[in-house]
């Protein structure tokens, strides 16, 4: 169930990354986005602890699985399946959330040298929202950055920043052993045989009340129980998200484990 690592190196929905350059991209443009095409056929998105408490009221989240797992809000039950954007990318329902790794996209902050802690503003060339268009923000005034450009990168700084808390969290999660395999099974009305979700993580919420006094001290004054909290109460969801793919008449595949 998981998103697993793009074969070219890059983050999901990335499939190059270039430094934006006044140079280099002094005419260019942005256009506003009604749609997400790169989201179609994604089942789960990168989320950060802050927006837990968002997203857990539509969607269910759960942990990638490895070494380093990664929040996750699933859109989805099955690889390749999007329950909340059309087949041209457009929101089913506009109310929905949009997790801030959507709404970065196709901009992000990363290194240019292996050796440096510096980290730019690039770009994905292959976006059809920035370019050289005739219409659109610039993002450049001259040799300095707009307006529009000062935003992007602001909103990329924050949610580094979030990134860095949210990796900081998983990291106390996993200390406390409180993650296992995740399991779901969802029996529907005339099926033979019940589906099986794996291939995440979760939190063990016996575990969580089998905490020692002063580790869920700690977890309590640090904010990290209500987020704890909403992941386990946004796992009620699978079931609603397994009703929405069966609404849309998507083909439920049983995944494998």
């Amino acid at each position: 169930m998981a998103t697993a690592p793009k074969n070219n190196g890059l983050p999901l929905f990335y499939n190059q990354l270039e430094p934006l350059s006044s140079q280099q991209h002094a005419n260019y443009k942005i256009r506003v986005a009604d749609r997400a095409p790169f989201l179609v056929n994604e089942h789960a998105v990168p989320v950060t602890v802050e927006e837990f408490p968002l997203v857990q009221r539509r969607m269910p989240i759960v942990f990638s699985v490895g070494e380093d797992p990664v929040p996750l809000a699933l859109m989805g039950l099955n690889e390749g399946v999007n329950t909340f954007i059309d087949a041209d990318g457009r929101l089913i329902d506009p109310e929905v959330y949009v997790p801030a790794y959507v709404r970065r996209y196709p901009y992000m902050l990363a290194r240019l040298r292996p050796d440096s802690e510096d980290l730019s503003l690039c770009f994905d060339p292959t976006a059809d929202t920035i370019g050289a268009f005739e219409d659109g923000e610039p993002l450049f005034d001259g040799t300095e950055p707009s307006e529009t450009t000062k935003q992007i990168l602001q909103f990329n700084e924050q949610f580094e920043q979030a990134g860095q808390r949210t990796a900081m969290f998983v990291k106390e999660v996993k200390d406390l052993g409180l993650l296992i395999d995740g399991e779901v099974s969802i029996q529907p009305d005339g099926a033979a045989q019940p589906f099986i979700y794996r291939g995440f993580q979760m939190v063990d919420e016996k575990k969580l009340n089998e905490l020692r006094g002063d580790q869920l001290r700690k977890i309590q004054q640090n904010g990290m129980l209500p987020l704890l909290y909403a992941h386990i109460f946004s796992l009620s969801l699978m079931r609603d998200l397994f009703a929405r793919q069966v609404r849309a008449g998507i083909t439920l595949a049983q995944p494998t484990a």
